[in-house]
């Protein structure tokens, strides 16, 4: 071992996928020691009769088992703390005891039916004690087993996805604590990247990237900085990436966001391929890569999430959150050659926990920037992950192939959330009048493939109008 060689990385590259709790992903990767977090398979909830709810492997070769839990389950700081404390509203001082997921659960699949979102047939609250054995996630836990898993990697707050995406992006959400604000007004790290001649890149999976919208300084970058995943391909390929991508899935109910009830095969084939393309170029050696999740989606987990946390400034937070509370813990995977296989990544005693602001952390550490909140200013980098001193040439995916989902997708004719979020931000894109006299209303959309289409067209609007100067860059 040669100590820490984040010095050596000169790409970093992040996947962010979607809703999905550590051990619903990843707890059974190693039996439960002191040397890994995981489960046990004793580990339970009550129903709202009283009756024990064990977890338990999914049987990934039945008929929709990728598709589970079945329906989407209680997100946001309300649900969230009822599936930690049993009451919408934290006890003070706050001691979560993970008890109430199996309740939550049952209070969600009777909101979706009354609401008519999709429900696989015969779901029953006990679904969110469904975990994934590392047979049913071949891609995933390969490259967790092959190279590193963080098995205490925390959502930055307990709610959903656009404060957590907005704290792995800006180290705070500006006291927003539910996705109803899906743009913030604080630099990020891609502005604080561009102020010190570092490059990054967005890349979207087959539309406009819908974090383009989220920051001023976002907003406001050349094209050049954005791309399709196809794009990450060629980038990687001619060994042209830049010093910190950013990937997004496709975010619809057919897309491979790995959001429940979606496909998570899907998402098992874009990780894939993730890696294929860092791996097979000439960048490969000199790379670090994150696989991470913005939230946990309601899904169950046995760890109780640390109090502890560093407010990222002053702004009061909604529902009287402080910030002194991380969120639940989701999976986090960390692949470079210079890891060791069959690494536990965990960062020493009273050190603050991995969250999401540790990107950010390992980025300004790498180049020296400085910190964009408090938040980050507290949190730990990996760069001690990187400890070999010259890259492995094995590969832990050789002969791997993504699994293939069976049984209809029940979600497959809904229009997600996050269409709908990207489609109103892109609604909000400064055109001059003249410009959209023939472009689609935002109102008009019904189907999925309605709002693809535009966000699609409304971007493309917005873009030809910049390139003429005849719209804001922001």
């Amino acid at each position: 071992m040669a100590g820490n060689q984040l010095p050596s990385i000169n790409h970093i590259v992040q996947l962010m996928l979607e809703n999905r709790s550590f051990d619903h992903m990843l707890g059974f990767l190693y039996p439960k020691s002191d040397n890994f977090e995981g489960l046990t398979g004793s580990e339970s909830n009550t129903d709202a009769s009283g009756n024990t709810v064990t977890v338990y492997q999914i049987d990934h070769t039945a008929a929709g088992a990728y598709f589970m839990p079945g329906a989407d389950p209680g997100e946001g700081y309300s649900n969230t703390n009822e599936q930690l404390f049993g009451s919408g509203k934290p006890p003070s001082p706050p001691a979560a005891t993970n008890t109430g997921f199996v309740t939550n659960f049952a209070d969600a699949i009777a909101y979706d039916q009354r609401s008519g979102r999709s429900v696989q047939a015969g779901t029953t609250a006990s679904a969110v004690m469904g975990m994934f054995p590392p047979a049913a996630l071949p891609v995933l836990s390969g490259l967790a087993a092959g190279f590193a898993v963080c098995d205490y990697w925390y959502s930055s707050v307990p709610t959903e996805t656009f404060p957590n995406r907005a704290f792995a992006c800006a180290a705070t959400s500006q006291g927003h604590m539910n996705d109803g604000t899906a743009s913030f007004t604080v630099p990020s790290i891609f502005g604080l990247m561009t102020a010190h001649s570092l490059s990054w890149k967005i890349y979207g999976y087959d539309q406009e990237p819908l974090t383009r919208k989220d920051f001023p300084d976002t907003l406001s970058a050349p094209d050049s900085c954005f791309g399709l995943f196809a794009d990450f391909q060629s980038d990687a390929a001619a060994g042209t990436l830049p010093q910190y991508s950013f990937l997004e899935p496709s975010w619809g109910s057919t897309g491979n966001s790995q959001h429940p009830n979606y496909d998570v095969s899907l998402g098992e084939k874009l990780i894939q391929d993730v890696y294929n393309a860092v791996r097979n170029g000439p960048g490969w050696n000199q790379t670090l890569l994150f696989i991470t999740y913005d939230e946990h989606g309601g899904l169950y987990d046995h760890v109780p999430p640390p109090s502890g946390a560093t407010p990222p400034d002053a702004t009061p937070g909604e529902f009287g959150f402080d910030f002194t509370r991380f969120g639940v813990r989701v999976p986090a995977v960390l692949v470079s050659p210079l890891i060791p296989a069959g690494t536990v990544f965990r960062v020493p005693a009273g050190s603050a926990p991995l969250d999401h602001t540790s990107v950010l952390k390992t980025i300004q550490t790498r180049w020296g920037l400085p910190a964009l909140t408090a938040r980050d200013a507290a949190a730990p980098d990996v760069g001690a992950v990187l400890g070999l001193a010259a890259p492995r040439t094995d590969d832990p995916l050789a002969g791997v192939t993504a699994r293939t989902s069976t049984g209809a997708n029940p979600a497959a004719a809904e229009v997600s959330q996050l269409q709908l979020a990207n489609a109103q931000l892109t609604s909000q894109l400064q055109v001059p009048l003249s410009e959209l006299h023939s472009a689609p209303l935002l109102a008009n959309q019904q189907t999925p493939s309605d709002y693809d289409h535009y966000i699609a067209a409304r971007t493309a609007t917005w873009k030809a109008a910049r390139r003429r100067g005849n719209a804001p860059a922001g």
